[in-house]
């Protein structure tokens, strides 16, 4: 399983059209081959930045699966608008304990 984070910024004022948005757009990202889980949670000090959380089988599965697929264009024409600037996104891996 890999973690794929997402630090959103979106523009300040649009945080409510934002998360409308995320919720049109959650079908598209949750229903893709190799997703287990889609979250998004929102920050309380800094109520502009978002952070989207989902669980890909593999980096692969996130790539070549949503990046490269239609489905990426239609959830980043539903939330894109609103980005302040790209997103920086990372995966992760477990640390066994």
């Amino acid at each position: 399983m890999v973690l794929e984070v997402a630090l959103i910024d979106v523009l300040p004022g649009h945080e409510d059209e934002f998360a409308v948005a995320y919720a049109k757009g959650h079908p598209v990202l949750a229903g893709t081959p190799g997703c287990r889980s889609v979250r998004m949670t929102r920050g309380v000090e800094s109520p502009s930045r978002f952070v989207l959380l989902v669980e890909w089988d593999s980096v692969e599965a996130h790539e070549q699966n949503f990046r490269a697929a239609e489905r990426f264009q239609q959830w980043r024409a539903l939330i894109g608008p609103y980005f302040a600037n790209p997103p920086h996104v990372e995966h992760f891996v477990d640390v066994p304990a």
